[in-house]
């Protein structure tokens, strides 16, 4: 019998959580349904909710993005679209754009149902973006248009009257330039690793090439050539002996990089190497023993074979001093009009995190005392049987340890635009709700002083273009709310996320060891650390002269060691970026709409008590 109280939706929600598992093949997918936008997190796939009236729209809306993300997560491997993912903004919203045709034209052609699902979530968002009345293509967006028209190449279907005017705005254009790509569409399809390549020449021939970076493929070539050439070297010689001389080791140029890439050697000259092979000794006074000078620290402590060409051009320096006061409070004013829709739900979400820590800091009760409060919820066990005696509790305050939270923020290029201004105000209101239970709050930013190198790079061209320098930037680490500073006195800070020419490259590996040293200098007895982040470690001026992954493994490094000494509790967002490759605890956001929600579920999962509960939050899975 159906209860008055029940959900007439939820049946179809129940039927649609075991389609959406079923289409996308995996019986452990986590389908849940919110009022925040869609998207697909790891294995979990939150959908559009569905109020008690049911009406059309919402259940067509729900089934054709339930069928879209079922088939993203079927047939898209993150490893294989990181690899070729550019690193430029737009192509990788080109790349992006076909990447989620590919996907849903591919489970069109198994899954023949779906295609009119997602015809109606692409009309819906179309006509939400007002698609159907852009008439000129400077107002449509290229990637959109991209992505539509290698659906609609793939399917042979008619697309929504909106995406179909966007596309056909830009169609023209498109096969003009890259026609003859295109020809190649049906045999890439089905493999993503061969429509990832084929996907890269489209953005080049576009007129994007500037913005794909270095070719994964040819960095692969490089390494296997590299390990060959390892391989040959460590054979041991026929003779059963090592031969030293030092024009057999001039005659071959190409010697490992392994050993240029030793610290020690790196730091002797060339001159003073060739000294030493030809067994030059300095003699020096009898009874005087040879006397060198200390080595200098390693400029990382997670990776003492990590090198910085030059550290004088680094600046760590507080926001204040990058902008006048009244340029601080013009950007301040800009960045407050520009999310005032936003700051609703994001106060909500603060309050509600709010509540869960106060009634940690403040409610704790003890139960099965002889005096105290009558516990009423055991009183059915004194009227079942008159001889149990009376049940009291006592209310205790609970030890919440003192505790300080630094925001970590990527000032990357890539996050020009909405993800910055989001990350501003979610770590704004954050930061003043935290300050509210007495947790104490830093927000700190990273990115470099100049594109492609700046004065670091002139050095080294000056001096001669030493090879395998290291990194080759001028770093510039923000500090825009110190720990100790009131959010009231440091609010107009913010502001300077907004200032054009800010946001260059990101070098996350420095930055996080750098925000790691300031926290566990502090006081405190527990550390958190959060890290938001839109992609990989970039520097193109360091990653041309060194090995392609130097930068990502260096960040590796340093989450190792962090994660080990566990002084700093340490997790990670990532917007529209799997960071769950790099971070034990770490969540990846489709949509930067998605950040407010997923900053503060992630903080309040760390501050719950139970260690479960803070792991199905979290959606935490260990490494391995």
């Amino acid at each position: 019998m159906k209860k008055p109280n029940d959900n007439p939706a939820d049946p179809f929600k129940k039927a649609l959580a075991e389609a959406t598992k079923v289409m996308a093949d995996d019986t452990d997918l986590t389908v849940t349904y919110s009022v925040d936008p869609a998207g697909i997190s790891g294995d979990s796939v939150r959908l559009p909710q569905i109020s008690r009236r049911m009406s059309r729209e919402e259940v067509l809306m729900a089934r054709g993005t339930a069928d879209a993300l079922a088939l993203r997560h079927k047939y898209h491997d993150t490893g294989t679209h990181t690899k070729y993912a550019p690193p430029g903004q737009m192509a990788r919203e080109l790349y992006e754009a076909m990447e989620t045709a590919r996907c849903e034209a591919v489970g069109a052609r198994t899954m023949p149902g779906t295609a009119s699902n997602i015809d109606v979530k692409i009309d819906a968002e179309a006509r939400r973006r007002g698609f159907d009345q852009i008439t000129d293509a400077s107002e449509a967006p290229l990637p959109e248009a991209a992505g539509y028209l290698i659906r609609h190449l793939a399917t042979g279907r008619d697309l929504p009257e909106g995406a179909a005017n966007v596309m056909s705005l830009w169609r023209d254009f498109i096969e003009a330039e890259a026609g003859g790509t295109l020809e190649n569409l049906e045999d890439t399809l089905a493999d993503q690793s061969a429509f990832a390549r084929f996907a890269r020449q489209i953005i080049d021939d576009l007129g994007y090439g500037d913005q794909l970076g270095d070719d994964p493929d040819a960095e692969d070539d490089e390494d296997d050539e590299a390990e060959e050439s390892t391989e040959e070297q460590e054979e041991p010689d026929s003779s059963g002996e090592q031969d030293d001389s030092p024009d057999d080791a001039d005659a071959d140029p190409e010697q490992s990089q392994d050993d240029q890439q030793d610290q020690s050697q790196a730091q002797v000259s060339m001159d003073e190497m060739a000294d030493e092979d030809a067994g030059e000794e300095t003699e020096l006074p009898e009874g005087e023993a040879p006397t060198e000078p200390p080595a200098p620290p390693p400029v990382s402590e997670a990776d003492p074979g990590y090198v910085v060409y030059t550290t004088r051009f680094d600046e760590e320096v507080n926001a204040q001093d990058l902008a006048e006061p009244a340029e601080l409070e013009r950007l301040r004013a800009y960045l407050d009009q520009q999310l005032e829709p936003l700051k609703g739900a994001v106060s909500r979400l603060a309050n509600k995190l709010q509540r869960r820590l106060q009634a940690q800091q403040n409610r704790s009760w003890e139960f099965d005392r002889e005096e105290g409060i009558l516990d009423a919820g055991r009183l059915a066990r004194v009227v079942a049987n008159p001889t149990t005696p009376l049940s009291f509790k006592i209310e205790k305050d609970t030890e919440f340890r003192d505790t300080v939270v630094t925001l970590l923020l990527d000032n990357s290029g890539s996050m020009r635009g909405r993800p910055i201004s989001i990350a501003a105000i979610c770590a704004d209101v954050l930061a003043r709700t935290l300050e509210r239970c007495a947790v104490k709050v830093e927000i700190l930013g990273f990115t470099t002083r100049a594109w492609k190198g700046g004065q670091s790079r002139e050095t080294w061209l000056n001096e001669g273009r030493p090879q395998l320098p290291g990194r080759l930037n001028d770093l510039r680490h923000i500090i825009y709310k110190s720990a100790d500073a009131p959010m009231r006195r440091t609010r107009t800070n913010l502001g300077l996320m907004m200032k054009e020419g800010l946001l260059k490259e990101n070098i996350d590996g420095e930055a996080l060891e750098w925000a790691h040293r300031r926290m566990v200098n502090r006081r405190e007895a527990r550390k958190i650390l959060m890290v938001i982040s839109d992609g990989a470690p970039v520097d193109d001026s360091t990653l041309s002269v060194n090995p392609a992954n130097y930068l990502e493994k260096h960040l590796r490094d340093v989450i190792a060691m962090v994660e080990r000494r566990r002084q700093v509790e340490l997790l990670a967002i990532g917007i529209g970026h799997d960071v769950t490759r790099y971070y034990e605890r770490a969540v990846t956001i489709t949509d930067v709409e998605q950040l407010a929600g997923a900053m503060t579920e992630q903080l309040a999962a760390l501050f719950d008590s139970d260690p479960r509960a803070r792991a199905r939050i979290m959606g935490i899975r260990k490494a391995g």
